[in-house]
């Protein structure tokens, strides 16, 4: 039986922030969809029902951990995801976040099937017009495939749409190599017919997303043999946007003598028009009008220190709209990321630590803080700070680029060092990734819970066992991801309604250098990308001091580049996955807390249960080895 179509205001903006999907003419509500995809308006709501799946899997729980976790950079903090985390029992057939990714992906390859099949009969097109549009059918098919193949290999690779094969009860695998097969030809496809822009349209595909997509499928492509082919591919397509970046309107943002450009990157003024994101997903912060409204921005939330509660003792508030709700926790960074990663010092020249984390909390209890003698006692601070007052900082601020909303957070007032000790006067805890002098800790009119205080002599993070006066507390201590945080475009203390960057400039010039190195072990042409990049993560007058040399630029280099550059933007299980580094050995090596990972079967995910019991042979098809 056929469905009714009726185009809702909802489906109009299942694709995001298009603000010119423009349908008001056109209300066939009795048509059928076979009917309905014929006419050109009808075939746009289908196109745009291809991009619901970002918003379902970038800033939201389900794609974080199967994208961020279980890797070298974080370690568990909530148990909410420990099944990604850790690798433990909980990931297994049965885990929920598994179905979501697995369905909703497949559900996105099935919409683009249909744009594809009905690209066939539509009316309304040039022949020019109806290439590009379906050319976003394409991509977005390219895509979904490569989270498909890369989270659990070789399972069913689907060009048809389910109205056409009907159930599939006995399904068959694919091979991992199949599925690149199509996926770097559905991309091909989209560089050659996508627009070089989509006018009024933010988040719309465009070319450049397309070169750079395929750069990052042919890359990874290169994990499963023929290096050389598929790097020079790699290559290519990342050069194409590297060395025609005013074609493509797309540039790295510069330094100056105060701000870093990888600062400017993240600052929120640039987000809604950002030179360096090539596919994003767009959030409209002005109506909401995208996939579950107003519930945006979800990552900040993800990776926040207790402020709720151990914080609290020093004048951290849960209710903070700019660190955001900090019951919903999760993630925490590992010792290899905070001092390995990131080089451990006070005044880097490499602005990217300071400008991807939160390190200085401030006092945002609304009312003036004093420090108490119990304070000084279970905190080993000097007896003489007892009295001392730690000013408010929390106020009412416009965010919202406009000032279209107020909202309360810490920062707003008394930023101020009125006593000169070099220190804001509102400064309640500091969570350096550097290790401060035990007596300057012991006299700061502040908590400071560093590196020495959260992990053991073996790299994990401290319990009470190892650490028995403390480890209840510094365990819940840390620095907080920021990069989703800008204060223009803070919603509430939950949501944020920034864009999302999927691929972007930066992760071009790595991929490239990655690229250079695999097609020849060209390391002239490798260590200049990286330096690119390198230089602009500092301050002019310090950009030198980021250089680094030829015999500098190996693999690992690049793989921990890509850390400091790409931290929390949802790459690095394909980065550890691609380079050989998804590794029992690297993993205990540099993340130390992460005590179940099999080799045998963690390379891939368990297939959900709810499709294995779907199928009538699921013996045959199997389940990953879980």
């Amino acid at each position: 039986m056929k469905r009714i179509y009726q185009i809702t205001a909802a489906l109009l903006l299942a694709g995001g922030a298009f603000t010119s999907c423009s349908l008001d003419e056109w209300n066939p509500s009795t048509v059928d969809l076979e009917t309905a995809w014929k006419y050109k308006t009808g075939y746009e709501s289908l196109i745009n029902y291809c991009y619901d799946g970002l918003y379902y899997f970038y800033g939201k729980l389900d794609g974080i951990s199967a994208m961020e976790m279980g890797t070298d950079l974080w370690a568990n903090y909530g148990n909410n995801e420990a099944g990604f985390i850790l690798y433990n029992s909980n990931m297994n057939t049965q885990l929920g976040t598994l179905q979501v990714f697995w369905q909703g992906f497949y559900s996105t390859v099935n919409y683009c099937n249909l744009a594809i099949l009905y690209a066939e009969t539509v009316q309304g097109y040039t022949e020019d017009e109806l290439k590009a549009k379906v050319a976003e059918a394409y991509f977005l098919r390219g895509w979904s495939n490569w989270h498909l193949v890369e989270q659990f290999g070789g399972v069913v690779l689907r060009t048809e749409p389910s109205t056409i094969t009907g159930p599939d009860n006995f399904p068959t695998r694919s091979s991992e190599e199949e599925f690149y097969d199509l996926i770097i030809s559905d991309l091909q496809y989209a560089c050659q017919y996508l627009p070089m822009s989509q006018a009024g349209e933010r988040g719309r595909l465009t070319k450049k997303a397309a070169y750079a997509m395929l750069a990052k499928a042919c890359l990874q492509r290169t994990r499963l043999g023929d290096k050389e082919k598929y790097a020079k591919m790699a290559l290519d397509a990342a050069q194409e946007l590297i060395n025609n970046q005013s074609k493509y309107g797309i540039a790295l943002y510069k330094s100056d003598a105060t701000t870093s450009g990888f600062a400017k990157l993240w600052d929120g003024n640039n987000n809604k028009n950002n030179s360096e994101f090539l596919f994003l997903e767009a959030v409209d912060g002005t109506n909401g009008q995208q996939p579950e409204g107003w519930n945006r921005g979800r990552t900040r939330q993800y990776y926040v220190m207790d402020c709720r509660t151990v914080g609290a003792v020093w004048g951290t508030q849960e209710s903070d709209a700019w660190l955001s709700r900090a019951n919903t926790t999760n993630y925490k960074p590992t010792k290899y990321l905070l001092t390995s990663i990131f080089e451990p010092v006070r005044d880097p020249a490499d602005t990217r630590f300071g400008v991807s984390f939160f390190t200085e909390y401030y006092n945002a209890t609304w009312a003036d803080k004093t420090i108490t003698e119990s304070m000084v006692n279970t905190y080993n601070k000097n007896p003489n700070l007892v009295g001392h007052v730690i000013l408010n900082t929390a106020g009412t601020a416009t965010s919202l680029v406009g000032g279209s909303r107020n909202v309360n957070r810490m920062c707003v007032t008394n930023m101020v060092d009125n006593d000169g000790d070099g220190w804001l006067d509102g400064l309640s805890i500091l969570t350096p990734n550097w290790t401060m002098d035990a007596q300057q800790k012991k006299d700061v009119p502040f908590w400071v819970v560093d590196p020495s205080d959260q992990f053991d002599a073996t790299g994990k993070w401290a319990t009470v066992d190892t650490n028995p006066t403390m480890g209840n507390l510094v365990k819940n201590i840390f620095p907080s991801l920021k990069k989703f945080s800008a204060t223009e475009w803070i919603y509430d203390r939950q949501y944020w309604m920034g864009d999302f960057p999927i691929i972007r400039l930066g992760d071009v010039y790595l991929m490239a250098a990655e690229a250079a190195l695999l097609y020849n072990n060209d390391k002239a042409t490798a260590t200049t990308y990286v330096n690119e990049i390198r230089k602009r993560a500092a301050v002019t007058g310090r950009e030198s001091e980021m250089e680094v040399t030829q015999d500098q630029v190996t693999f690992d280099f690049i793989l921990a580049e890509r850390g400091r550059e790409l931290v929390g933007e949802q790459c690095r299980w394909y980065d550890l996955k691609r380079m050989g580094r998804l590794t029992k050995a690297y993993l205990q090596q540099t993340n130390p807390d992460i005590l179940f990972f099999d080799e045998s079967k963690h390379q891939v995910r368990p297939i959900p249960q709810t499709y294995l019991d779907a199928i009538a042979n699921p013996s045959e098809f199997g389940n990953n080895g879980y």
